[in-house]
């Protein structure tokens, strides 16, 4: 490989690993925002901070605690934000940097009127438009909400799903 393939490479490896890297920013942990439906119809919308042996203990829109008795739900719905964005965009950047490290190398031993950044580029616009759909379609369904019809579940069932939901609450081990 000449030296300007190594340096686009390179390059190009950099890139990718500053745009995919983590941020390490410490944030306040948050609850999951649940919808609560009780067996009167009524809805309760909030935050879960923690979870009780006998109720749930919510954040409500208004900035007011409240305390939502177990036995009176019937279903609870985990709020998810869609990924679908930040599927689209690691998608793109994964997939584009492939396309262009397949392209740049295999397109240029291929054929001797390319060269290695026009064969980046080529192989950069067939896989970056794939990879941001597969990604869009990927973060959208990690991104749907969870039902939890407790409404029907014998004891167990119920104490199985309620430790799940803890993990989700901001103040997890709450006794």
């Amino acid at each position: 490989m000449n030296p300007i393939g190594k340096k686009f490479i390179s390059l190009l490896l950099v890139f990718s690993l500053m745009m995919l890297s983590v941020n390490l920013f410490a944030k306040e942990r948050r609850g999951a925002k649940l919808i609560i439906t009780k067996k009167d119809g009524q809805q309760i919308e909030g935050e879960l901070i923690t979870v009780k042996k006998t109720s749930l203990l919510l954040l409500n829109t208004d900035g007011k605690d409240e305390s939502i008795d177990i036995a009176d739900i019937m279903v609870i719905r985990i709020v998810k934000k869609s990924s679908a964005g930040k599927g689209a965009l690691n998608g793109l950047l994964i997939w584009g940097g492939t396309g262009a490290l397949v392209g740049g190398i295999v397109i240029n031993r291929e054929s001797e009127n390319i060269g290695i950044l026009d064969g980046a580029l080529i192989g950069t616009l067939f896989l970056a438009p794939a990879g941001a759909l597969i990604g869009a379609i990927i973060g959208g369904i990690a991104g749907t909400d969870k039902t939890i019809q407790l409404e029907g579940m014998n004891d167990l069932e119920k104490r199985k799903a309620l430790d799940k939901l803890r993990k989700k609450a901001r103040i997890r081990n709450y006794r």
